[in-house]
């Protein structure tokens, strides 16, 4: 016996009468017909992990960002990402997954999988407004993606941006600490080594995991080292009547070996401030980057409210909203 009451029913008919009587067929009544001749009790079977999450996203401040009751009184702009695009404009988003990593991530995926079909309609469909130039038809800027910690957001719409969102003018860099953290997140050896190999570059700072220092050291080749070993020897002679009473030699012996480029070990024993690089199709470099001082920066702002303020005035003179809130797909952020 079902726990359906006589609303979900008449609801449940009336879409099939709709059903027949126009003859047009939508996704999205037809999963929610599904939902609604499925038994109650199922169905929260299925959904029962998930309050906690909705519970989280939508309560407290951040269910004023993530799901707002948009009215009159709500003065906050808003824009998608395409109208970022087209005003080259800057957006950080700050999770906190420290604090709360369950809401970080699903908060990021769903940012991820915005840009992600974003790219998808570029690849397909060319450049919106604003983004290309109509007199060379190119692209006037490509879109620059820096993900930090990306182990935390990372998922399975990941997969795709970093391997064809290339094509529509996207440049992904993220950072990470080991190759583990990806595959722990992901769940697949074999999902982390494809996300993994689609990046072009690799940086590689001072690492503790033997793993993470032979991602970089597997890609180098090996190189010819010569050797060169001093050998001497002296030997008597007992001929009485030889003049010389003994006979001397030297000589310089050159061996060549084959040694890699570099080892694990340099890359774990790296100071601080000097990294190894693998870029330009597989050449290295070695990096050697300036640290800042210990006092304080006198060029250095005081804080985020000061950038802040030079971005909103930037964004008044370009015509552009002073308050910037981010509407993605199905759910604002």
């Amino acid at each position: 016996k079902t726990q359906r009451s006589s609303n979900t029913i008449a609801l449940s008919d009336f879409i099939g009468i709709w059903h027949n009587q126009t003859g047009r067929t939508d996704p999205l009544v037809d999963a929610l017909r599904t939902m609604l001749t499925n038994d109650r009790s199922y169905f929260e079977k299925l959904v029962s992990s998930l309050y906690p999450l909705l519970e989280k996203l939508t309560t407290g401040p951040v269910a004023q960002l993530l799901s707002p009751i948009y009215d009159s009184s709500d003065k906050r702009p808003l824009f998608d990402w395409n109208m970022v695009l087209n005003q080259g404009g800057i957006v950080y988003v700050g999770l906190d997954s420290l604090s709360d990593a369950e809401v970080a991530a699903a908060v990021g995926n769903a940012m991820l999988a915005d840009l992600t079909s974003i790219a998808g309609h570029t690849y397909k469909h060319g450049q919106v407004s604003g983004q290309i130039d109509n007199a060379t038809n190119k692209i006037k800027r490509k879109v620059a993606l820096h993900v930090d910690e990306f182990n935390e957001l990372i998922g399975d719409e990941f997969i795709p941006m970093v391997n064809k969102a290339r094509g529509a003018g996207y440049q992904v860099t993220a950072y990470t600490q080991t190759v583990d953290d990806v595959e722990a997140k992901i769940g697949s050896r074999a999902k982390a080594a494809q996300i993994i190999g689609n990046f072009n570059s690799l940086i590689m700072l001072r690492v503790r995991n033997l793993t993470t220092a032979e991602l970089l050291t597997s890609q180098l080749g090996e190189v010819n080292v010569i050797s060169t070993t001093a050998v001497s020897s002296v030997s008597d002679t007992n001929d009485p009547t030889d003049f010389a009473d003994f006979s001397s030699k030297n000589e310089d012996r050159v061996t060549s070996t084959s040694v890699p480029m570099i080892t694990p070990s340099d890359l774990m024993e790296l100071p601080k401030g000097q990294a190894f690089a693998v870029i330009k199709g597989g050449q290295l470099y070695k990096l050697r980057m300036p640290l800042p001082l210990p006092d304080d920066d006198y060029w250095a702002t005081a804080d985020l409210q000061t950038i802040a303020g030079a971005l909103y005035q930037r964004y008044e003179r370009s015509g552009a909203p002073t308050t910037l809130t981010v509407e993605g797909k199905g759910s604002g952020w």
